[in-house]
């Protein structure tokens, strides 16, 4: 009788330690669209009962709020719109060493043993099809006159995705594209979202490095919206999801990153029309393979980050 009770109340009490740890929180600050991290909060939360806390902005809001919590961070998961972003983390030694189950069809090329690209989206020209102007094919067409003041810019200091394209074509003529532009009117417009909103509304007739997926999930909504990818070529930005070592919640957020590139994860990550991370998950938009990429030094082109910055700003005026 004794020994039935006492197993029935360690029982209980593992029970109920379990139920403890099932239902610690995580933290996940993420730079990539709102409704695909609601989502995936939810779609884990029903599968775990763990509850995410979340902080959703852009690249640039969200180190700032890492960079202002260092004395007391609270980030558990990060998920980058920048792969600069895991590599820099992985060489200050803030990174655990994870390698998901799930990740196997995932390509060398988009995981480390630190972090894993939840997807990748691609830059492109977004152009407003009722905006009167001709259809554009590459990125010098809009210096054209054709596009004389209604082409928006992301701002490079606030878009990891827009810094690499930045960089990337400044290499190859040392400039002359953007004071093209510059000189044809185009304009630096905020984030990513703050670019693409006026052409969507028809007051501007393009984006120069639209983040590709906004623009597509726009176009299968029947907005009035193309996006091209230039044949001379363009940049991918993986976004990668990596787990902070100051994280007190690690075994969580493993079962985090599990759900991400889960069958299910992966499929509401091509839903928001960027290319899943897995090769084995279908999308409804062009893949990698279907794009001509910049050939570029990564390293090179972030070790030059402030330069570039300042060189795109002084160029466009930003904060003068």
């Amino acid at each position: 009788m004794f020994n039935s009770l006492k197993k029935i109340t360690l029982g209980v009490v593992a029970a109920a330690l379990m139920s403890g740890v099932a239902h610690a929180d995580i933290t996940v600050y993420t730079a990539g669209p709102q409704s695909l991290i609601d989502k995936l909060s939810a779609g884990f939360t029903a599968q775990s009962g763990i509850k995410v806390n979340v902080f959703q902005a852009t690249t640039g809001k969200v180190m700032a709020r890492i960079e202002a919590e260092a004395a007391n961070p609270v980030v558990d998961v990060l998920i980058s719109a920048s792969w600069d972003t895991a590599t820099d983390f992985a060489k200050r030694g803030w990174l655990v060493s994870y390698t998901s189950p799930n990740a196997a069809k995932v390509p060398d090329f988009l995981k480390t043993d630190t972090a894993v690209a939840q997807g990748i989206s691609a830059l492109g020209i977004a152009w407003n099809t009722k905006s009167g102007t001709p259809k554009p094919a590459e990125w010098a067409d809009l210096a054209k006159p054709e596009y004389k003041d209604l082409v928006n810019i992301p701002d490079p200091a606030q878009s990891g995705s827009s810094f690499e394209l930045t960089a990337a074509l400044a290499g190859q003529d040392d400039w002359k594209l953007f004071h093209d532009l510059k000189a044809n009117g185009a304009i630096v417009a905020g984030a990513n979202a703050e670019a693409l909103n006026p052409v969507l509304q028809g007051a501007k007739a393009a984006v120069f490095g639209a983040v590709d997926y906004i623009a597509l999930a726009a176009k299968a909504k029947g907005e009035s919206i193309d996006v091209i990818f230039p044949e001379s070529g363009t940049v991918i930005a993986p976004r990668p999801a990596m787990i902070l070592n100051w994280s007190k919640q690690q075994d969580e957020a493993k079962k985090f990153i599990d759900y991400m590139l889960s069958d299910e994860g992966q499929k509401l990550v091509a839903d928001q029309m960027l290319m899943p991370a897995r090769t084995d998950i279908p999308a409804s938009r062009p893949l990698i393979s279907d794009l001509k990429l910049l050939k570029y030094s990564t390293a090179d082109v972030y070790g030059k980050r402030k330069e570039t910055l300042k060189q795109f700003a002084d160029i466009f005026a930003v904060g003068n």
